[in-house]
């Protein structure tokens, strides 16, 4: 074994996998042989992708756009193939011996996010900013050296609530990214202000978390000088503050990282509802603020008054964007194909849609929403893989819905921005390649290649995604078979080996927390340009 440990990943790999009795065999892989998949049936190593696996599964996927609620393993789905690392005994002759193998603790997605809290990324610089700026502005308020912020607390503290809805708005940022494409994906853009520009697109969360902090602290001191004139205002007007201050940090607190991880969807119920009562609470407390005369102690609504305020207009614009993307919601039939593996199901929906564009679904769109990546060639149709992950997924694959909810107007993410690149390498385990099979179904700008670490693809997926696997543009995808290749050094090897021959200006990838965090930190050590989801992507 120590001649083995000596050479080069280059040079000789070792893999281990398991027969159905517990008994691991090796075998001797190079990276080279690995690259040189070319999905022939008669190839001893591709073989195994339409053969069933019998590694034991020990992880989950990550769908894009979505936080998962467990890590054990690093790359794979829980039930549609991973890396299988309890092999303890290996042969010697013809005779099995036992080996005692120290077994490999998992780390959770909840380290890969409190890691990633710890750093200091453009996330959290722009959330600083946001912060340190409104702190600033209310302490030159406090101490009269800002006196318009002073005499209006509130109009800051709606600013604050128009920008992170605005940055959160889909149909906004759908345009915005389209736009950052058409003016920086030239050849002539430098690399660097590129991968800056891409940095800060996929930060934009922080924005949306910095503004909705600051909003709290104007309320609170909106709240604070309603104290100081107790004396002439009504004490509805003061409830009313307390209750959106109240649902403010009720917001804040439930998107907390932590929180919003183990309880994803009570979160997302939480931020919707809290967030829709605080809006109008919000008119309300603008129309008793503004129609309250003290003189009289009486109330007198003027709309030619209101439409004199900024306030009602910010307010109005915030109404608006909120409004706009339910605008597009559509009860939509569903074909759902169950795979053979009885752990994936095919979502084919009606329309063409390019690539790069991610989407959400629902079973109910008042209770919770998820983000899948779209399979399409830009004709008839798009499909989404959904593999049985969480308890909604797994729903899809046991009861296969007829119809869903969807909002028609489709969102964009980090994947989008691949087209600001001329070639990029695209690096995706399990259901998470769906948003990339689109680049090599399509003719794109940018020239890509995609790594898909997966397990029998053809049982797993489906005969359609095997298809577009070996028939649409084979020389284009490299398929890594878990259950024969599970090695994570050679994977993330076989990565790097893979950018380097590619000339990959860009690679980016799509995994759960930790496989890409990974798969990033690795390539940006061995110097290339590395993406992947965040935790608030």
């Amino acid at each position: 074994m120590a001649d083995k440990e000596s050479k080069s990943i280059d040079q000789m790999v070792l893999f281990r996998s398991k027969s159905c009795r517990g008994v691991s065999f090796e075998m001797k892989v190079s990276v080279e042989r690995v690259l040189e998949i070319n999905n022939s049936p008669t190839d001893p190593v591709n073989r195994r992708l339409t053969e069933p696996s019998r590694a034991r599964t020990t992880s989950f996927d990550y769908d894009f756009g979505q936080i998962p609620t467990d890590d054990e393993g690093l790359f794979g789905d829980p039930e549609t193939g991973s890396l299988d690392e309890a092999s303890t005994r290996t042969l010697e002759g013809t005779a099995a011996q036992e080996k005692p193998v120290k077994k490999r603790i998992p780390t959770p997605g909840l380290g890969a996010i409190l890691l990633e809290l710890c750093q200091l990324t453009d996330y959290k610089f722009l959330l600083l900013v946001c912060i340190a700026l409104n702190v600033f502005g209310g302490l030159l308020a406090a101490t009269n050296i800002f006196p318009y912020a002073k005499a209006n607390p509130s109009l800051f503290a709606i600013g604050n609530i128009l920008m992170l809805v605005l940055v959160r708005n889909e149909v906004l940022l759908r345009v915005f990214f389209w736009i950052i494409v058409k003016i920086f994906g030239h050849s002539f853009i430098p690399l660097g202000f590129k991968y800056r520009v891409t940095s800060l697109m996929q930060s934009l969360g922080g924005i949306h978390s910095g503004c909705g902090v600051s909003a709290v602290i104007w309320v609170m001191y909106a709240i604070t000088r309603i104290f100081r004139l107790r004396h002439s205002t009504p004490t509805e007007i003061l409830v009313v503050a307390c209750g959106i201050c109240f649902l403010l940090l009720l917001s804040c607190i439930g998107a907390f990282p932590l929180l919003r991880m183990l309880h994803h969807n009570v979160f997302e119920r939480v931020h919707r509802f809290a967030g829709w009562t605080c809006l109008a609470l919000i008119w309300i407390f603008i129309i008793l603020s503004y129609s309250y005369d003290p003189s009289n102690h009486k109330y007198s609504v003027s709309v030619r008054l209101l439409l004199k305020r900024q306030v009602v207009w910010f307010t109005g614009v915030t109404t608006f964007l909120i409004i706009l993307p339910w605008l597009f919601l559509r009860k939509v039939p569903v074909e759902a194909v169950v795979t053979d593996s009885k752990n994936v199901t095919l979502l084919n929906l009606s329309g063409g849609i390019k690539p790069g564009i991610l989407t959400r679904i629902s079973p109910s769109p008042l209770s919770e929403w998820h983000a899948f990546g779209i399979i399409s060639d830009g004709r008839k149709r798009h499909t989404i893989i959904a593999g049985a992950v969480g308890d909604f997924t797994k729903g899809l694959v046991k009861n296969p819905p007829e119809y869903l909810w969807v909002r028609t107007f489709y969102f964009t993410g980090l994947p989008f921005l691949v087209n600001l690149y001329n070639r990029v390498l695209l690096v995706a385990t399990g259901s998470g390649v769906g948003i990339y099979l689109s680049f090599i179904m399509q003719p794109t700008k940018p020239d890509v290649h995609v790594i898909w670490i997966a397990n029998s693809i053809q049982k797993t997926y489906g005969d359609d995604i095997y298809k577009v696997v070996t028939e649409t543009a084979p020389e284009k995808i490299t398929v890594f078979d878990t259950a024969i290749l599970g090695s994570r050094s050679m994977m993330k090897e076989m990565v790097i080996k893979k950018a380097l021959e590619w000339e990959a200006e860009v690679v980016v990838v799509t995994s759960n927390p930790r496989g890409t965090r990974e798969f990033v930190t690795s390539c940006r050590a061995a110097g290339i340009a590395a993406f992947g989801p965040i935790w608030d992507s």
